[in-house]
């Protein structure tokens, strides 16, 4: 990844199941790739999320078909960040659209990517064709939808309120959307990078030519 060499920054997409490991994963490439000299900008596809109005448009829809189709604002992730430091790119980007956990904007200013950028991005969904033709290099985090059952959760109790409610969110919204997102993208078959982090102790990496 640090020796690819583009006339831009290198857009990273770390894609994969909701509590799959991707942030984590993000997280252990900052070092490494800041030591061999490249500067990293790291972006969560979170602070990109729509408007929980835009999010809840779909009352007669089953859960799991807003979570794919309205969760996140493509429009501002192509425009604000991805882009911007494409080929035909200014480099001024945004890290941030909007918080969702307070439900406001984010008017944070525009930011100046070094041309020889890492720009790893973390999220649900990034394979999905409106972004797809947008990424240098792509990573999908593998595991199971039990994987995300087991691990999720815990960790969503903080925001959800009970890990009964966690649950439930995960079995009407996250497993279904993400099942759907594995049917018609298919996204492990079009990354450049699979990391099976099915044991977390033990990822298996796979790089594809």
């Amino acid at each position: 990844m640090a020796n690819k060499s583009l006339p831009h920054p290198l857009r990273v997409a770390i894609d994969g199941r909701t509590a799959a490991g991707k942030t984590t994963i993000a997280d252990e490439l900052v070092a490494p790739l800041q030591r061999l000299g490249r500067h990293v900008i790291w972006v969560e596809i979170d602070d990109f999320h729509q408007p929980l109005a835009v999010r809840r448009g779909r009352p007669d829809a089953p859960p799991f078909q807003p979570y794919y189709l309205d969760s996140y604002d493509l429009s501002a992730i192509r425009r604000e960040l991805l882009l911007p430091l494409g080929p035909d790119g200014n480099r001024r980007y945004r890290r941030a659209t909007f918080d969702s956990l307070r439900g406001t904007p984010i008017d944070e200013p525009h930011l100046m990517a070094p041309v020889d950028a890492v720009v790893l991005v973390d999220g649900v969904f990034l394979f999905r064709p409106d972004l797809d033709d947008l990424w240098d290099l792509r990573i999908f985090i593998d595991v199971e939808a039990e994987d995300s059952l087991d691990r999720g959760p815990q960790r969503d109790v903080t925001w959800v309120g009970s890990v009964e409610a966690a649950e439930a969110k995960y079995h009407s919204t996250y497993i279904p959307g993400e099942d759907h997102y594995d049917a018609v993208v298919n996204p492990q078959l079009r990354a450049d990078v699979v990391v099976d982090n099915r044991d977390v102790a033990n990822p298996r990496l796979s790089i594809r030519p």
